[in-house]
C-alpha cells in the first residue's frame, strides 16, 4: 500500500509533469508551495524514476503496424507516451513539430478533443494519452472510424503517471467517420 501524498506534493507533481509536457517551467507559486512543506528534490526524483520505468521497451512486434507520432520537441509527457507504445511492441517513428494543428486538421481530430501529441497507425489517428491496449483493440476490431482520442491530459494515463500512482478517471473515445465520438473504453 502506497502512503498518501500530501496535497502540496500532488500539486507540485502535476505542475512538474505539465511543465515537462509544455517545455515551460512550473509556476513559481506551485513550486513555492511544494518547497514550503517538503524538500523540493523529492518530487522531481520520484517523477524521474517513474519516467525511467518507461525507458525499457519490448522489441517491435512485426504484426503491429508502424506508428508515427507527431509531437512538440519539448514535450516530456509525449516522450513518455512514446515509450509506453514501444513497451507494448509498436515500432514508433517520432516527428517533432512546432505546429501540430495542420496534422490534427488533416487527420480529422475533432475540435476540442486535441491533446499534446497525435499518432498515426494502421489508417487511424490516436490523439493524446491513449493506452496501448486500446490501440491494439482498435487495430484488431478495425471499426469504420477516424481514430481514438483522450481529450486533455488526464493524470495517471499513459505518459501522465503520477508519483503516488493515482489515476484520474477518463474515457477513450472512438471518433467515427462522421466526426462524432462515443466512449470506447473507460479507465
Amino acid at each position: 500500500m502506497k502512503p498518501a501524498m500530501p496535497g502540496f506534493a500532488v500539486a507540485f507533481a502535476i505542475a512538474f509533469v505539465a511543465s515537462a509536457c509544455s517545455g515551460a517551467a512550473a509556476p513559481a507559486s506551485t513550486a513555492a508551495a511544494a518547497t514550503a512543506g517538503a524538500a523540493a528534490t523529492e518530487t522531481p526524483a520520484v517523477a524521474a524514476s517513474a519516467h525511467d520505468q518507461h525507458e525499457q521497451h519490448a522489441a517491435p512486434n512485426p504484426a503491429l503496424p508502424k506508428m508515427v507520432v507527431h509531437k512538440s520537441p519539448t514535450c516530456g509527457c509525449c516522450s513518455v507516451w512514446v515509450e509506453h507504445a514501444r513497451a507494448a511492441g509498436f515500432q514508433v517513428e517520432v516527428r517533432d513539430r512546432d505546429d501540430l494543428h495542420p496534422i490534427k486538421q488533416r487527420l480529422g481530430v475533432p475540435y476540442g478533443k486535441g491533446s499534446c501529441h497525435t499518432a498515426e497507425v494502421g489508417g487511424y489517428f490516436v490523439e493524446g494519452h491513449v493506452p496501448a491496449a486500446d490501440i491494439r483493440r482498435l487495430l484488431k476490431e478495425k471499426p469504420k472510424a477516424r481514430g481514438l482520442v483522450v481529450p486533455g491530459m488526464p493524470a495517471g494515463s499513459p505518459g501522465m503517471e503520477m508519483p503516488d500512482g493515482s489515476v484520474q478517471a477518463y474515457a477513450v473515445e472512438l471518433v467515427g467517420d462522421d466526426g462524432k465520438s462515443a466512449v470506447y473504453a473507460r479507465h
